[in-house]
């Protein structure tokens, strides 16, 4: 179950991704991402006042640490994005998102068979072969954003799974609008226009809308099973994308993504198998 429900959440980042890449060409990538988290945000809070809950202390500050994760990372993947060096950082940050939980998976005592550890160890090239563009920037073009966002998703992942289904959905709220914050503190410093300005910048609300069900559903899977499995599986969201992109919009599928997206099949039968 915590396989097929990480599997349902990297399908949702993977299409709200997809749409978020849509709607900013027109909308601008901070002001897509900014109406994406308060959207998600609003949604959340609807969610988590008719299902109640009783988050403690402990519970929230758990959200603010992932919510701060969630803001930063998406903050530096745009600033990544927006230079022009999607090919270093998108596979980068895939990565980074999959170290910071695996690594406080097993911390925490977790101990996956040896089936899953394979998984895991196919899923880290996986990732960087599907979010690979073919381009001729250098590895260090990039890599800094795409090491810093990796780090803010995988404290996102690593901080929500913290929090117990006792809370509720209160704490998934607030860090959707600390995230909303955080991305508008980034993109002061950065300099960069966060302001929603046109209607195409409200397509950001149904990226937000995925979103916050994808990180609902990432939850549910760490509480069903390991950290470490749910993490890796739904770190593996860029494949989605790059299937919608393929039929979608027709957009040629490299052979580098051809082998990665192969790596991902082997690497998700794997973690369910073990």
């Amino acid at each position: 179950m915590s396989v097929l429900l990480s599997l349902l959440a990297a399908a949702s980042y993977g299409l709200g991704d997809f749409n978020g890449g849509l709607f900013s060409k027109r909308g601008g990538p901070w002001a897509v991402s900014l109406t994406a988290q308060l959207g998600g945000t609003v949604l959340v809070l609807v969610v988590a006042l008719i299902h109640g809950g009783s988050p403690t202390g402990t519970d929230l500050a758990w959200s603010l640490v992932a919510g701060l994760g969630n803001g930063f990372g998406t903050a530096f993947l745009y600033r990544g994005l927006a230079s022009g060096r999607m090919g270093v950082v998108a596979p980068v940050s895939g990565v980074g998102a999959v170290v910071v939980p695996v690594v406080a998976g097993v911390a925490g005592g977790e101990r996956p068979e040896l089936a899953v550890w394979i998984g895991i160890l196919l899923a880290v090239p996986a990732i960087w072969l599907v979010a690979r563009e073919p381009d001729d920037a250098p590895i260090g073009s990039g890599l800094l954003d795409g090491v810093l966002a990796g780090l803010g998703f995988g404290t996102l992942f690593a901080a929500l799974a913290q929090i117990p289904e006792e809370a509720g959905f209160l704490p998934l709220a607030l860090n959707q609008l600390i995230a909303g914050g955080a991305i508008i503190v980034v993109a002061l410093a950065l300099r960069q226009d966060w302001v929603p300005r046109n209607r195409y910048a409200a397509g950001g609300i149904i990226s937000g809308a995925l979103g916050a069900l994808a990180t609902g559903l990432f939850q549910v899977a760490t509480r069903q099973g390991y950290l470490t499995v749910a993490a890796v599986v739904t770190s593996l969201y860029p494949a989605f994308t790059v299937l919608l992109a393929a039929t979608v919009l027709r957009e040629r599928v490299h052979a580098t993504q051809g082998v990665g997206l192969g790596l991902c099949a082997v690497a998700v039968a794997l973690v369910a198998a073990g």
